[in-house]
């Protein structure tokens, strides 16, 4: 009789039999689904975000990084979402309400972004600063404060070279416009001053064929999309007439060809005697 009752002691009931091993077997599932979904996921997004190659090696660094931020915030996501789903249905079949848990998260939520709203609004700038490709490694911009190259293109901070070396760290919350200077083309204006007394035409005529054949030569010829334009007099002042010269050149390259222009057009201009402008020097 004493070992019948030993044996009947260690038979599981159905709730011993619920919380040893069903319980266990449906956690140990949700586990292993949260798991394989999000390694599918994860590997979705890589491949989602591999960036297509360039030639231009400029373009492949701004398309890496870009994509690599981009998949970056959406793994991110993917595991959070995975992992309250997760702990979740874990609570639900230990029989643990998880109403209050909700409400308590919700709460907890509201107060930290309330509390750090700065940093919120740094995060989803950037978010969409990424997805409407505003700027990126390379490029040079202009976001008011700060003018230079983009070295970083972070979610919350954007890192930017100006010519005088000094690195700017502009929060994304704060860049209230941004002025794309490597975008499509950009255009190369060149003013140039010449007297009162010189002959119009002809200062035209001549620094508009000093342009072409500077736009002709090496390596400028590289940096050309169309030819260079003659706009003729551009303002008249009290000490000069200025004529100004455009031309359309490739992103980041307006500043090169300006200073090709203005040396060739110089030149010319001294050959021909097309007078400069007088500047009284003070003393």
């Amino acid at each position: 009789m004493g070992m019948i009752s030993e044996i009947q002691a260690w038979e599981l009931t159905d709730t011993n039999r619920d919380w040893l091993i069903h319980r266990p077997v449906e956690i140990a599932i949700y586990v292993a689904l949260a798991v394989v979904l999000r390694f599918a996921l994860h590997r979705g997004i890589d491949r989602m975000s591999k960036p297509r190659k360039s030639p231009n090696a400029k373009v492949n660094e701004r398309r890496s990084q870009r994509a690599r931020t981009i998949g970056s915030v959406l793994k991110s996501t993917v595991s959070i979402v995975i992992l309250v789903w997760c702990v979740l249905q874990i609570l639900g079949i230990l029989g643990i309400n998880v109403a209050p848990f909700i409400a308590s998260a919700g709460v907890i939520g509201l107060a930290i972004g309330f509390g750090a709203q700065n940093l919120v609004r740094d995060f989803l700038s950037g978010i969409f600063m990424l997805l409407e490709d505003q700027y990126g490694v390379g490029d040079v911009v202009d976001l008011g404060d700060a003018v230079g190259t983009v070295e970083t293109v972070g979610l919350r901070v954007t890192t930017i070279r100006d010519v005088n070396g000094t690195l700017w760290y502009c929060r994304n919350g704060e860049i209230l416009r941004v002025g794309n200077m490597s975008q499509g083309y950009a255009t190369a204006v060149l003013d140039l001053p010449i007297a009162h007394n010189a002959n119009v035409h002809k200062a035209c005529e001549v620094a508009t064929r000093a342009v072409l054949e500077a736009a002709e030569s090496e390596p400028i010829r590289a940096d050309m999309i169309d030819k260079p334009e003659m706009l003729g007099v551009n303002s008249v002042t009290a000490e000069a007439i200025t004529i100004r010269v455009t031309a359309q050149v490739k992103p980041g390259r307006q500043w090169a060809v300006q200073r090709a222009f203005a040396r060739s057009a110089l030149t010319a201009f001294e050959e021909q005697g097309i007078e400069a402008p007088y500047l009284p020097v003070l003393r």
